[in-house]
């Protein structure tokens, strides 16, 4: 090879190796830790793992276990850490969905601490005159706030099945509010994307913004007085410092004088809920998802299902005729999405005949294996009789036997874009997540019926899916994503990715995916397939979209030899840690 081709080579190799490596690349192994090299090679570990969206709160978790805690003290210690090094996801003020396995028993509990409409919530509250949804109150005010359940969670699931304190697990994260973070380039360039709407509220201007007005940049530090107070004020009061004490004081003055709804009453009656994962099995594996109002863990249930009957393995990794079964089967759950997803508490839900197998084998008696089903010929079927884009997940496993998947949100990057003055904390812009007009497509495409109707006191549907499987019995993988609807299906493809193709878990994390939701009925596709695929897919009557990111998965894979991690290169930042 002469030296211009050699030239030529190298200039083309190193855009690649560099969106491959993500900024783990650069990250050394340091003091028997092992970090992320490459996409082809998993993070590895022998005692515990932990995975996360942001490098400096997965090092906190990854201390936690070192230090003698379990994987459920890491991931509550990672997750009040994300509140100050992750501001557009990371929350105090949000909720979200956990899983926790446990080691000594065997159980998988389901802990919902979903964000609850406010008491004065009105089924039409955001329609005006015209009937139509005022798409700024229900996203960028202050009554687009639900109660936030981010802080009872935690607490709760600490005191049930952790070892360390609240006090002990918070203060990391008090640490790095009071000295500050270096400001990296995932902050300054959300920080830069969002300043319209961030600055129009002056308290969020003051915190996330410099005097002039101007952007931090990369290497600079932002320091969250505030926010430190808050977590000051939970590590040593507790919860009911949020829920009652001096933080619940400052968000309901707020709340009063800016027309929002949340008062001290929803504050105090807040609960989380303590639900029956749903269950399912895949070529040999069980697979636990949460239940409702998360509408991940029974379609992505659903979609494997139906994909269980067809030979994945021999049909190939990604292949046209691979990728159209996939996207056949996301058109159907999605379908069945619309229709029947939505509150337990407030709507029956017909669990039960969604996973079943036998459900699973009607529908796919609607694949055709070489053409499209438009969606307007899909529509939501029949199930057995009723029994009844910014989010952040952390995956952490620990050597007893301990598995945490969990996934937090404030809905859109930075929630509503509101801080409450004095303490540092963003409002989630949660109440956007339920059909605020049935019939008409939220914020994210997806479209919602009477069961997700706003109602006083209820939680609103969500597509966060926090996943843990067994095999034999025994943990075997943990992944959950951020990313709206998008987060499910690529859930779906990192599990097809390990257990059809046999991949490790930085390949199955790393390879393109696909999306789609029904409606609109576009198949979105990432950048990096082959053109001769997309042409296949189009062939068989797909309206292919390419899209640049489809999710950021943080998974960890339990083998025979250790623990084996991998952060998505998709978002700068994440980072899995093993030792």
């Amino acid at each position: 090879m002469n030296l211009r081709i050699k030239l030529i080579t190298f200039k083309f190799l190193i855009p690649f190796f560099l969106f491959c490596f993500g900024q783990n690349w650069a990250l050394a192994q340091q003091g028997g830790i092992y970090t992320q090299s490459d996409v082809f090679h998993p993070v590895r570990g022998q005692q515990g793992m932990v995975a996360s969206q942001e490098a400096r709160a997965t090092q906190i978790g990854l201390d936690i276990l070192k230090k003698g805690g379990n994987a459920i003290d890491a991931a509550v210690g990672v997750s009040f850490a994300l509140a100050v090094t992750l501001p557009r996801a990371g929350n105090i003020a949000g909720g979200g969905f956990m899983l926790v396995h446990l080691g000594k028993t065997g159980q998988t509990i389901s802990i919902d601490y979903r964000e609850m409409a406010p008491l004065a919530a009105s089924f039409d509250m955001y329609l005006n005159e015209g009937e139509d949804v005022d798409k700024k109150l229900s996203q960028l005010s202050h009554k687009s706030a639900g109660v936030p359940g981010t802080v009872a969670g935690m607490a709760y699931v600490l005191k049930e099945y952790g070892t360390l304190s609240l006090k002990e697990v918070i203060a990391p994260a008090i640490r790095l509010a009071e000295e500050g973070i270096i400001v990296n380039e995932d902050i300054e360039y959300t920080l830069n994307k969002g300043k319209k709407r961030l600055q129009q509220w002056p308290e969020t201007a003051r915190i996330y913004y410099k005097p002039d007005g101007s952007v931090y940049s990369v290497g600079e530090r932002m320091v969250f007085k505030d926010l430190a107070w808050s977590l000051n004020e939970i590590a040593e009061k507790g919860p009911s410092a949020f829920y009652e004490g001096a933080i619940a004081q400052k968000l309901v003055a707020d709340m009063k004088k800016h027309g929002g709804l949340i008062t001290m009453e929803d504050l105090k009656k807040y609960r989380i809920a303590i639900r029956e994962p749903v269950q399912g099995t895949y070529r040999g594996h069980e697979i636990i998802g949460m239940p409702p109002p998360s509408s991940g863990g029974i379609h992505i249930i659903q979609m494997l299902n139906i994909l269980e009957a067809f030979p994945l393995g021999d049909i190939g990794p990604n292949s046209a005729n691979s990728l159209h079964l996939i996207a056949e089967s996301m058109k159907l759950a999605f379908a069945d999405r619309s229709k029947y997803l939505g509150d337990p508490d407030w709507w029956d839900i017909p669990i039960k005949g969604l996973i079943s197998k036998n459900y699973a084998t009607e529908l796919r008696a609607m694949i055709n294996r070489d053409r499209v089903t438009p969606s307007k010929m899909v529509n939501p079927e029949d199930p057995d009789p009723y029994e009844s884009d910014e989010t952040t997940h952390i995956s952490v496993m620990d050597q007893f036997g301990n598995v945490v998947s969990s996934t937090t949100t404030l809905n859109f990057s930075f929630g509503s874009g509101i801080v409450v003055p004095g303490t540092g904390m963003l409002l989630n812009d949660e109440m956007d997540n339920f059909a605020a007009k049935p019939g008409v497509p939220n914020s994210y495409g997806l479209l919602g019926g009477q069961a997700n109707a706003i109602q006083p006191t209820k939680r609103p549907l969500s597509s966060m899916s926090p996943m843990i499987l067994l095999k034999d019995g025994k943990p075997f993988l943990a992944t959950g994503s951020p990313g709206g609807p998008r987060l499910i299906n690529a859930i779906l493809q990192v599990i097809i990715n390990v257990i059809d193709h046999r991949m490790n878990i930085a390949e199955a994390t790393n390879a393109r995916r696909i999306h789609h939701q029904w409606k609109p009925d576009k198949l979105r596709v990432e950048k990096g397939f082959n053109p001769d695929t997309w042409r296949l897919l189009e062939e068989k009557g797909h309206q292919v979209r390419v899209t640049n990111s489809l999710g950021s998965t943080q998974s960890i894979l339990k083998t025979e030899e250790g623990f084996n991690g991998s952060s998505d290169p998709r978002r700068s930042g994440a980072l899995t840690l093993g030792y």
